[in-house]
């Protein structure tokens, strides 16, 4: 079994050991040798790099590695962990609640059929809304932090019912003693001042969804009539964040084989003036023409490196912004449960839709065999969730030899399952870029110290 991974990245020589999830910024003999460290002898190594460095040199490097591998900082074994117990109580924490099956754009990418989730256009009534909230205070235990986003679809197409549920919401604090963590995710052609300003006020978190720059979000993101939405929504998210302050949000893009050059969508967003960005890679079926496919890997990859470098040079002056998947904690937290069962879907994070059935996430809804219970019922089909919790990085085989287990999780659920038919057979392209991901982002801390 492999015990460490080494890159080099951004001027930095990086060893990490795996089980114990220590990463060592090493000098460039050190690296030399770790590949040979428990093949070889001293006396080996020696031979075989004396055209490098010198023989004092190679044992002081040497003794290095060792004192590391002795305190259990390299070459560590991995923790014999048997069945991983998880979420026993089967406590619910959060929920994705489609107040909207209905959309004003037409996005090409759209997993969910432009809002309607291949189903009727819906708006979610308020009493499901409040029924679905009841549901989660109730099955929430002694937890007390819990988190509703609303989702669609577009919600702001359903706003006063939005706010109709952050109040019932606050009623359920204080009789059940819960904080509830409010988020909206929005594509923000109907937001206006007085909107602006609800939002501000009522949601923890906001995710605004602009693809980057003008001709890359008009063709993937146009309004019913077919023009393009860039001009309508790109002013009013500049205002709004304006507005927001300190106060968190993500600016949302996802990118495709049309701008495999996505970084250049990254600058665009943080030159226009948003400092909190996220850009995801678009899933789609290989037939589709702005798929990524095998092909376009060595150009993502490539490109992650290129926005790693950009984002070190912003972060070291005065000007810096924060890219999602460059933010990564490295001091083994959370716990090593949640490093291993990632996401929570199918078990602690539910979603609901407007007729107030219940999937294991907003990616599964409409597909009728996940389908676990609803509002009203709560889970009729505890087999899906028990499924859904027994799938983590231990049980996932493909998971087992692979050096970045423990800060993806596992990957996505959804993804597995549209490309393998199978959520414990994860989706490899999506392995591929979140192993780049996490390089990048190792590299950026060594440079940031």
């Amino acid at each position: 079994m492999v015990k460490t991974h080494k890159f080099y990245l951004n001027d930095k020589f990086i060893v990490l050991d795996i089980n114990s999830g220590a990463v060592h910024i090493v000098d460039e003999i050190v690296y030399d040798i770790i590949d040979l460290f428990e093949e070889k002898n001293l006396k080996e190594v020696k031979e075989i790099l004396s055209n490098r460095y010198e023989e004092k040199d190679i044992e002081d490097a040497w003794g290095e590695i060792s004192q590391l591998k002795e305190n259990g900082l390299l070459y560590s074994e991995p923790v014999e962990l048997g069945e991983i117990k998880y979420n026993e109580d089967n406590i619910v924490k959060a929920l994705c609640l489609h107040v909207a099956h209905d959309c004003n754009l037409r996005c090409n990418y759209c997993f969910a059929s432009q809002g309607d989730f291949d189903g009727e256009k819906l708006l979610m009534p308020l009493e499901i809304g409040k029924k679905a909230l009841k549901f989660l205070v109730e099955n929430s235990g002694k937890r007390k932090n819990l988190e509703v986003d609303f989702f669609g679809g577009e919600p702001l197409m359903n706003f006063e019912v939005v706010k109709k549920l952050v109040e019932y919401g606050e009623e359920l604090e204080r009789e059940y003693d819960k904080n509830f963590r409010f988020t909206i995710t929005t594509n923000g052609v109907l937001l206006d001042k007085e909107k602006m300003d609800y939002i501000n006020e009522k949601m923890d978190n906001v995710v605004l969804s602009i693809d980057g720059r003008r001709e890359i979000h008009d063709k993937m993101r146009p309004t019913a009539s077919g023009k393009g939405s860039y001009d309508i929504i790109a002013p009013k998210f500049l205002e709004f964040t304006k507005l927001r302050g300190d106060k968190s949000y993500y600016i949302r893009g996802t990118f495709t084989s049309h701008n495999l050059d996505f970084s250049e969508d990254v600058k665009f967003l943080k030159e226009e003036g948003f400092d909190i960005i996220s850009m995801e890679p678009v899933v789609a079926e290989p037939e589709q023409d702005y798929a990524i496919l095998d092909k376009d890997l060595e150009k993502v990859l490539s490109e992650y490196e290129r926005l790693s470098k950009y984002y070190i040079e912003k972060n070291k002056s005065e000007n810096g912004f924060e890219f999602f998947h460059f933010m990564i904690d490295l001091s083994q937290g959370p716990c090593f449960v949640k490093r291993v069962v990632g996401c929570g879907a199918g078990s602690e994070y539910l979603a609901v839709t407007p007729e107030g059935h219940l999937y294991p996430c907003h990616q599964f809804v409409g597909n009728e065999d996940f389908k676990i219970g609803t509002v009203d019922d709560g889970i009729v089909k505890p087999e899906i969730v028990n499924e859904f919790k027994k799938s983590n990085v231990i049980t996932k085989i493909a998971c087992q030899e692979c050096w970045a287990k423990f800060y993806c999780s596992g990957g996505c659920h959804a993804n597995a399952y549209n490309f393998n038919k199978d959520i414990s057979i994860p989706y490899e392209i999506g392995c591929e870029m979140e192993r780049k991901r996490v390089e990048c982002a190792i590299s950026i801390k060594a440079n940031m110290l």
